[in-house]
């Protein structure tokens, strides 16, 4: 009877795996599959509370965050030793190691994924961005987006062991699937840089339409590199072979953040996450045609595919959430409340050692877990051009939004009206400058929760857009039309 059972199991399983499609990313196509489980996690990269989430995604549930740092004022002292602006997420090929980017504190925060706990911090050049392992596992490569270069560190001793030298401004590097070729976008300058792995040289560039590109992503077929321009909210998809022409480049949507890939059994599919319209667009990597447009949530930014493809996880920057994308429907099926402001998100398969339930040294969410949302309309429009997400830091909040609907390149001011119409005087908060798609996200420090939510009227203020005209805020473009 045992030896029925067993070669009946057997049998099923050669029959799930001939139904699953395999290879997800970073891995080859013909990786196989890796069911959800129990073993695997989601890490979040939370750029105001400077947490790492960490999530099981066999239900759903925040386990609790690894804290590299704290929230502001803190992280302000001289003597502060924390991580600051935890950004960027990366993992190994043994899926044993986390590396995690923080740009305020230029470092990169390597973690051991059974324990929760930090095995070395890397310390870099100016404001590194994001860093990934080479699929044989030797290598970290960080991009550092404040200079010119990718910081190469040895993956054995966490060392920084050579430096290769690109555009000012490197964005993020993803590999090939099969280890040859690392592709480096830019941030400050409209050139993706590929690069041959095994002698650490440029060898080839791929214009960009603008220069701002924060996300790049190869697929697991070996064949297309996607990378988004957040500038211009477009898409280039380009060969990631030789000579690595240009595919096609489209219009994706205002701050078009990041692409991930999920393989299914109806084929492969790109995930964008598109920011200033708060969706993700999908679309078929074979014909490039768009498939779903997905509502998720204020400010959706990383994305990453679980093991088998079922599922795609992408962070909510101005929610405080993953929301949990089914691609068999492309409908959002779940959302787990995370840490401040998401950034990268990635999945790691079999993250956790059989027998361990992998949550030691995790802490709860605190006051990490604490935001207020708002949103904001044209004048005379009950349309939702702007989100705004208040987190809370103690007595005073980090205040980010996600703008759209303004002019291009033109200058605006984020300011506090005494009443709901805009008119009167404006206290400024943050000075702008719109992306050539007239978006922006705009940031300002403050105890702005208790005026903009408080009661009594004499002391109750308004969020407002306003552009600058000679020098000064003029005529209010946008007001606060709700709260929650």
């Amino acid at each position: 009877m045992l030896k029925k059972l067993s070669l009946s199991s057997l049998v099923s399983s050669v029959l799930f795996s001939s139904l699953a499609v395999a290879g997800q990313v970073p891995g080859r196509e013909t990786d196989a599959d890796i069911p959800v489980s129990h073993r695997d996690r989601i890490y979040a990269a939370e750029q105001f509370s400077n947490t790492v989430s960490v999530t099981d995604p066999a239900d759903n549930r925040l386990l609790g965050v690894i804290r590299l740092g704290d929230p502001s004022p803190s992280s302000f002292s001289p003597l502060y030793h924390g991580q600051v602006l935890v950004h960027g997420l990366g993992f190994s090929p043994d899926h044993r190691t986390l590396a995690v980017v923080s740009i305020g504190s230029n470092s990169v925060t390597f973690i051991d994924t059974a324990t929760n706990t930090v095995k070395h911090t890397t310390y870099l050049g100016r404001s590194p961005h994001e860093a990934f392992f080479t699929p044989d596992g030797k290598e970290v490569w960080v991009t550092i987006r404040g200079e010119n270069y990718v910081s190469v560190i040895d993956a054995a001793t966490f060392e920084e062991k050579t430096r290769i030298t690109t555009a000012a401004g490197p964005g993020m590097q993803i590999f090939s699937t099969d280890g040859k070729y690392a592709y480096v976008c830019s941030s400050f300058n409209p050139e993706t840089a590929i690069v041959e792995v095994a002698s650490h040289k440029i060898i080839a560039k791929v214009k960009q339409d603008s220069p701002f590109c924060p996300n790049i992503a190869a697929s697991p077929d070996g064949k297309q590199v996607w990378f988004t321009l957040k500038d211009t909210g477009r898409t280039t998809v380009f060969d990631a072979r030789p000579p690595f022409g240009v595919i096609k480049s489209f219009e994706t949507g205002p701050i078009t953040n990041h692409v991930n890939f999920a393989k299914t059994s109806n084929g492969t599919f790109a995930y964008l996450t598109v920011g200033g319209l708060n969706q993700v667009k999908v679309f078929r990597t074979d014909d490039l045609s768009q498939v779903a447009t997905i509502p998720v949530g204020n400010l959706p930014h990383g994305v990453w595919p679980s093991g088998d493809g079922s599922r795609v996880y992408v962070g909510l920057e101005n929610a405080d959430a993953l929301a949990v994308i089914d691609t068999a429907t492309n409908t959002v099926i779940g959302n787990v409340p995370i840490g401040q402001a998401p950034q990268a998100v990635v999945y790691v398969p079999n993250a956790v050692p059989t027998g361990d339930d992998g949550t030691r040294n995790l802490q709860e969410l605190g006051v990490a877990g604490k935001v207020a949302s708002l949103s904001l309309a044209e004048v005379g429009s009950s349309a939702t051009r702007t989100s705004v997400a208040l987190f809370d830091q103690g007595l005073s909040q980090v205040l980010q939004a996600s703008v759209t609907g303004l002019k291009p390149k033109q200058p605006y001011v984020m300011a506090l009206a005494k009443k709901a119409d805009g008119s009167g005087a404006l206290e400024p908060l943050a000075n702008f400058m719109t992306n050539p798609a007239g978006s922006a996200v705009v940031n300002a420090v403050g105890p702005i929760r208790q005026v903009v939510q408080a009661e009594a009227t004499d002391t109750r203020r308004y969020l407002v857009v306003a552009p600058i005209v000679e020098g000064k805020p003029g005529e209010p473009v946008q007001l606060q039309v709700a709260t929650q």
